[in-house]
């Protein structure tokens, strides 16, 4: 008997130490909304035999607020690159080394080793895109390539573009359409940033995340927003194009991650594991619409993602795009006067 349970023991470390453990109970996930794909978590649910659950959640700050007060409940999160550092910084992780999981190997080079997460102790890849503008062109026939479709809105459009309200990348955007660079603390940049902030705002008709359905609808002809988002939008609307601003537009990534007062901490592990095979990847991406650090996952995408506009940048664009990065703190504290005055 001893035999039996020392092999039985061993064998379960086995399968844990590759990944391909049999697990049990709930995982809860805390994760942007509309952004994970239900058939992918049948499976997860189906292969492990554990509940998921998914809460939802509409910017970096609103995430970060509700983990940093404690007692959240929640297992994982998906952060974007740029607030990772702040998650690390302020002990928010729980330190899982993704890099020595078995799937760690399908992680596209450029994600092996990432600066916002050195040595992926953290982190695994969820997707990857840019933020830049989503126009009806049925509304508007002039060059979308450009942020003054937000900040100095054509006519057609006045009062009926929408701002989707993630601070860091309107302000970006904001910084870049009056010839600044991300993260800058030029105080007359910013001046300028808040100036066009409060003028255009007059002419935005809403601030608000649900883009797929109301540009879909009609109720929005333009607004600024992901690629992931444009790309649902133009399955939708045919006349619907995203731009790719020429002042410059940000590319970030966003990454799961694991709490450090997660319950379900092996499960978590497990889920971390499960998003590096291409297969899951592919699937997720095939929901949310954007692309991933997981090579091979494009093999499982649905054919429409190949040579999309949304995903694949066009050369002419290419040389516009800027890196999220974190901005140093004082940075932060100004653009976060500036959005609280735009709130008012």
């Amino acid at each position: 008997m001893k035999c039996m349970t020392a092999t039985m023991a061993l064998t379960a470390a086995l399968l844990a130490s590759t990944g391909l453990a049999r697990a049990e109970g709930e995982l809860n996930i805390y994760n942007w909304g509309n952004y994970t794909s239900p058939e992918m978590i049948k499976k997860f649910e189906d292969e492990y035999k554990v509940k998921v659950t998914i809460t939802d959640y509409d910017s970096n700050d609103t995430a970060l607020a509700k983990v940093r007060q404690g007692g959240s409940g929640f297992d994982m999160v998906v952060p974007s690159q740029n607030y990772i550092p702040i998650w690390i910084s302020e002990g928010l992780f729980l330190e899982t080394n993704p890099s020595q999981m078995e799937n760690f190997k399908n992680v596209a080079k450029e994600w092996v080793d990432p600066e916002f997460d050195r040595g992926r102790k953290y982190t695994v890849p969820w997707a990857m895109g840019t933020v830049g503008t989503v126009v009806n062109t049925d509304v508007y026939k002039g060059d979308i390539n450009t942020w003054a479709i937000i900040f100095d809105t054509p006519d057609e459009l006045k009062g009926k573009v929408n701002v989707v309200p993630e601070m860091n990348d309107v302000m970006d955007a904001a910084v870049l359409y009056n010839g600044g660079t991300k993260c800058t603390g030029d105080l007359t940049i910013l001046k300028k940033v808040r100036d066009t902030l409060i003028k255009a705002k007059p002419d935005w008709v809403a601030m608000e995340y649900g883009t797929v359905e109301k540009m879909g609808s009609g109720d929005f002809s333009a607004s600024s927003d992901w690629n992931g988002s444009a790309f649902r939008q133009r399955l939708k609307n045919p006349a619907i194009k995203y731009g790719y601003p020429k002042e410059g537009f940000v590319g970030w990534s966003d990454n799961l991650a694991v709490l450090k007062d997660a319950k379900n901490v092996e499960n978590a592990k497990l889920f971390q594991n499960f998003m590096m095979d291409p297969e899951n990847a592919g699937m997720n991406s095939g929901f949310h619409r954007y692309a991933n650090g997981i090579a091979g996952s494009d093999e499982f995408m649905p054919a429409d993602m190949k040579g999309a506009p949304e995903i694949d940048i066009p050369a002419e664009f290419a040389g516009n795009a800027v890196p999220s990065m974190t901005c140093p703190p004082e940075v932060q504290e100004l653009y976060t006067k500036i959005w609280t005055e735009l709130q008012k």
